[in-house]
């Protein structure tokens, strides 16, 4: 059993959360399933450049769709990050976000 443990370890997640990811918790307005949905802070967000002196901003719009085969609802999340992709404003439509 401790062969298969240690295995695990060197293949496994460290336990700690990744810096390049942003995870999102919502809740569907119409059956009440809860999603979550990951955001690479890498590959997700596009930039949005300010005007004039103002720094640039991160973009993110993601469309989740439950899982549970019964509710085709679309929830409809947008992102905005700043320079060091920290979340500065988000939105939703079709849900409501849930604390993780």
């Amino acid at each position: 059993m401790g062969f298969f443990k240690k295995i695990s370890q060197i293949f496994g997640s460290s336990g700690r959360p990744d810096s390049s990811s942003y995870w999102v918790a919502v809740k569907c307005n119409r059956c009440g399933e809860q999603i979550t949905a990951r955001i690479d802070l890498r590959n997700d967000l596009s930039i949005e450049y300010g005007e004039g002196n103002s720094s640039p901003t991160f973009f993110c719009r993601k469309l989740l769709i439950g899982e549970g085969g019964r509710c085709f609802q679309r929830i409809e999340i947008e992102l905005t990050f700043d320079t060091d992709k920290y979340l500065i404003n988000r939105e939703i439509s079709g849900g409501q976000f849930i604390n993780e």
